[in-house]
């Protein structure tokens, strides 16, 4: 067969196509399948049948409406259907949904069509809704903010406070006033080659963004069993000791390789828990037995491609992912070892 790569329309309405087999088979994850599916077929220039999908999935129950409707507004308006598109984001803004994402779809929607004043009325309203209180704010939240200094840098707006809140939260070396510097385009004409490497410099630097904030739902990932899982498994599948001695040290082992890999600057970290129904159930899919220990990582990311991974870490208020009902901050995500047992 003719290899095919990944960015061609043919590669993406095949993908989409696995996606929609899954998503039959794991009714459970349906929702999420769905919506990398339709995706898959924006990327294939299927946009009616992206619609279809939404479509589908808002005649149900849906777990996130708001942003299944951003989507849906941001793909009609690509295909000339701008004034369903635009009833579709007035009615999100209506909604107030509490998350930051239907927010920014609906924002760079109205971007990319030219349309900066609402785009920044939008995030301006969405940045007083969901940045206002004293706590950490989730990264959605921050991606809205700067998204949000963006399209003021284009308006030459002056800098208010959540602008300066932005670039506090930028991580990049490059500085967000230079990232969204409008005349920054006009250095990409110079034939100094001093100015010509400045540029390439910011655009790495915003490319990382962007596939930071791309790659998000496909985490790197770590099966958590918890306790009694864990348990159970040892005692189905004793060749899986040398993989987890003890409970303690499994959970310390999590926290450890997920500092570690954050430390070599590996992205989008998140943690799956693990089931033994679960994982006999995949290994039967992989005609492999439960015993063998190479097949755990693919439990892992298999799980993780379900949208079965939370992210790694969490806010320091927030419980902690190994399931002790404590403050992330107060439990593995505090300093020293006597903290990583979740004792």
């Amino acid at each position: 067969m003719k290899d095919m790569r990944p960015d061609t329309p043919a590669a993406h309405t095949a993908e989409a196509d696995r996606l929609l087999r899954t998503a039959a088979q794991y009714p459970g994850d349906r929702e999420p399948l769905l919506l990398r599916a339709a995706a898959h077929l924006e990327l294939a220039d299927d946009r009616p049948g992206a619609t279809a999908l939404y479509d589908d999935l808002l005649s149900g129950d849906p777990a996130d409406p708001h942003l299944i409707r951003a989507l849906k507004a941001s793909n009609l308006w690509e295909y000339g259907h701008e004034a369903e598109a635009r009833a579709i984001i007035d009615g999100v803004r209506r909604a107030r949904p509490a998350d930051a994402a239907p927010w920014e779809i609906a924002a760079e929607t109205l971007e990319a069509h030219d349309e900066l004043e609402a785009a920044e009325a939008t995030l301006t309203e969405a940045a007083g809704l969901l940045a206002t209180g004293p706590e950490e704010l989730p990264h959605a939240t921050v991606s809205l903010l700067v998204t949000r200094h963006r399209v003021r840098r284009m308006l030459a707006r002056d800098h208010d406070a959540w602008d300066t809140l932005a670039d506090r939260l930028h991580t990049a070396t490059i500085p967000l006033d230079e990232l969204h510097d409008p005349k920054r385009l006009w250095s990409l004409g110079s034939s100094d080659p001093t100015e010509l490497q400045a540029e390439i410099a910011r655009l790495r630097s915003e490319l990382g963004t962007y596939r930071t904030a791309l790659s998000r739902p496909f985490p790197v990932a770590v099966l958590h069993w918890p306790e009694p899982e864990l348990t159970e498994l040892l005692a189905s599948y004793p060749e899986l000791e040398t993989e987890y001695p003890t409970y303690r040290a499994h959970l310390t082992d999590i926290e450890a390789s997920l500092r570690e890999l954050a430390a070599a600057g590996t992205p989008n970290l998140g943690i799956v828990r693990a089931t033994v129904p679960s994982y006999e159930a995949f290994a039967a899919s992989e005609a492999t037995h439960p015993s063998q220990a190479p097949l755990l990582p693919q439990y892992a990311t298999t799980l993780a491609a379900r949208s079965r991974a939370l992210p790694w870490p969490p806010l320091r208020t927030e419980a902690c992912w190994c399931g002790s009902e404590r403050a992330y901050g107060e439990c593995h995500g505090a300093d020293g070892e006597k903290n990583l047992s979740g004792k």
